[in-house]
């Protein structure tokens, strides 16, 4: 699966996604692109997944029809996400396309 990071997804999860190819909105050259625009780009380039810290999105972009799944994680500081990275792990193996899943990362 092809896997884009939003601009605040913590890099750092990015070895845990064995078997998938992950690019960053950084490296696409969209990290001034806002959220519709970003997910129309991303599914024009063929990613499936769009990996975001941004908890609104689904309030502010139709998200019926597309193709991209969308993985929101409930917190971007990576020392906090690190010991639950295999919830974020699952949940991008088992998206759909054009699936919206929250992460709920647990307080320690």
């Amino acid at each position: 699966m092809r896997v884009l990071f939003d601009q605040a997804t913590p890099v750092p999860i990015r070895p845990f996604l064995e078997g998938h190819t992950v690019r960053t909105a950084a490296q696409e050259k969209w990290d001034r692109l806002r959220n519709g625009e970003l997910l129309d780009a991303a599914e024009s380039a063929g990613f499936d997944v769009l990996l975001t810290t941004d908890k609104n999105m689904r309030y502010q972009q139709n998200l019926v029809g597309r193709k991209i799944a969308i993985v929101v994680l409930r917190k971007q500081q990576w020392p906090e996400l690190k010991a639950h990275v295999g919830r974020v792990v699952a949940a991008i193996n088992a998206v759909t396309p054009g699936s919206y899943t929250e992460v709920e990362i647990p307080f320690d």
